[in-house]
């Protein structure tokens, strides 16, 4: 399997990238739920915001699953016999990066520009400095994976049209694309935490369904 520059995520160049260490995916998946777990169970016992400590474990839990699939749907595509083209473009161009930072950046603005009652209810009116890192840390976890499953959408529609798989390759290819629409699936867990934020509600399922959709018709048209 290639693990090449320009054929892995930015997130696994990190994770395999560190000098002197070598972990395996899952350890590195382990390893990044236990410190942000620990974080958040250390922060919300000594602030006592109980309140807070269930949506950050489930956000931790999202997070630390979709870096499971992130790996999952990497290692697969590396194995798909598509143009070296397909590889830079999903991999090579780090435009999940560019997405991740938008839909980051536009929901730090809802959350402190826009409407603060979301961040109020979990942390109170003057949320601590230590809190907020965190907080934001996981955030950004979550949006730069919003930001891989919805390049991958897009760079599946692209490979369904422009290019011509084998069978075999064309199987892998659905899973693929089916296995990306559980991935963006797991982000409906924050729903409940949603329900009186209408907006980034509509912002969570709206991203579920698109990629749904774009998935969708890449796996009719590939093969076809």
């Amino acid at each position: 399997m290639s693990r090449h520059y320009g054929e892995t995520w930015v997130y696994e160049s990190l994770v395999g990238g560190i000098p002197g260490i070598s972990i395996s995916r899952r350890a590195a998946v382990a390893v990044q739920f236990a410190l942000f777990e620990a974080a958040v169970l250390v922060l919300g016992w000594y602030y006592g915001l109980w309140n807070a400590v269930i949506a950050g474990t489930v956000a931790v839990f999202v997070a630390a699953i979709g870096s499971v699939e992130m790996h999952r749907l990497g290692a697969t595509n590396r194995l798909l016999s598509t143009p070296a083209e397909h590889k830079r473009l999903l991999f090579g161009s780090s435009i999940e990066i560019v997405l991740g930072v938008l839909a980051f950046i536009a929901l730090v603005t809802y959350l402190f520009v826009w409407d603060g009652a979301l961040l109020e209810r979990l942390f109170g009116v003057r949320p601590p400095a230590p809190v907020v890192y965190v907080t934001l840390l996981v955030l950004w976890d979550l949006t730069y994976r919003i930001g891989t499953s919805w390049w991958s959408a897009v760079v599946a529609l692209w490979r369904a049209v422009h290019v011509e798989l084998s069978a075999e390759d064309a199987a892998i290819a659905r899973r693929l694309d089916a296995e990306n629409v559980a991935f963006s699936a797991t982000q409906l867990g924050l729903v409940p935490f949603l329900l009186e934020e209408p907006i980034l509600l509509g912002a969570v399922v709206g991203h579920v369904l698109a990629v749904a959709l774009v998935c969708s018709a890449a796996v009719l048209l590939t093969g076809s």
